[in-house]
């Protein structure tokens, strides 16, 4: 019944776009409440103040779920993004009915965010999900187009050394597709891996090393400094070297929380950075970057 509460198990992305049906939603015809996994990594106010404050309730981590909690709360469902080979434990016995959600799968920015409509419609929203998903489609597109027309084609080089490794998007990637659609020229763009490309410093710096922007994530705090602590190399990079070092601060910007439902928010903040003759149009701000220097 579309008047009956329902309560949900699932993660603060997922958390995040409820929020966004309900607060959006003229007529709220039924009650939704998400408690939540791997509250550790969200970085939403409205999300960290749910926990905070109760309404929202930490269950623990994906890996090991605390299954009393769980029955304490009696959700509806459980929804999990499955993996090859998984197994749920404890949380398969509890006639609870877990769905399985693979819009992580999806390579297309478009096709992840097309999730939403999916989303919505289990938690009574369809048609709301529906609307948004035709304005994140259609920014998304005009965005894309716009920086088609425009006759720089700077060049990215993404993300930094994890150890020895430094793990690149492979070109049929989330962000490999991203970068294309931003009319980003990118070393990899032709690579037809799906995943990350695990390099060594040297075919970084061979294949990229004079990229015009370097992009990364970080957590905490990070300067230039830092970042030659690090790896002395960098030094070597065309982008350290001209101060064109940009990162997103996860920990601080919900950017894992929003990207997966609004991807055009994040192509506009390349197209800003890539395409600067366009900055008139659509003005300066970033909303997840930030310069590192």
């Amino acid at each position: 019944s579309p008047e009956q509460d329902l309560q949900l198990l699932t993660t603060g992305k997922l958390d995040m776009l409820i929020d966004y049906l309900r607060r959006h939603h003229k007529h709220r015809r039924k009650r939704v409440r998400v408690d939540l996994i791997i509250h550790q990594y969200i970085s939403v106010p409205s999300i960290r103040d749910g926990i905070d404050s109760g309404l929202i309730t930490d269950v623990g981590n994906s890996f090991s779920p605390d299954v009393e909690k769980i029955i304490d709360l009696s959700p509806e469902a459980i929804l999990v993004s499955p993996f090859e080979n998984c197994s749920y434990g404890r949380v398969e016995k509890l006639n609870i009915p877990i769905i399985e959600c693979a819009d992580y799968m999806e390579t297309s920015a478009l096709g992840r965010a097309e999730w939403m409509r999916f989303y919505g419609r289990l938690v009574g929203r369809g048609e709301q999900a529906d609307s948004l998903f035709r304005i994140v489609e259609r920014e998304y597109q005009r965005l894309s187009t716009l920086a088609k027309g425009d006759k720089e084609r700077r060049s990215v080089l993404p993300e930094r050394k994890t150890g020895s490794t430094w793990y690149l998007p492979g070109g049929r990637s989330s962000m490999g597709l991203i970068y294309r659609d931003a009319h980003i020229s990118y070393a990899y763009a032709s690579d037809t891996h799906s995943g990350s490309l695990p390099l060594s410093f040297e075919t970084v710096l061979d294949k990229a090393g004079e990229a015009d922007i370097w992009l990364m994530s970080f957590q905490g705090h990070l300067t230039k400094r830092q970042l030659l602590a690090e790896c002395a190399g960098y030094e070597q990079l065309r982008a350290f070297k001209e101060g064109r070092i940009y990162g997103c601060p996860v920990d601080r910007k919900p950017y894992f929380e929003e990207v997966s439902w609004r991807p055009d928010w994040l192509l506009r903040d390349l197209i800003v950075l890539f395409h600067p003759a366009l900055r008139d149009r659509l003005g300066s701000d970033l909303r997840y970057y930030q310069p590192i220097v």
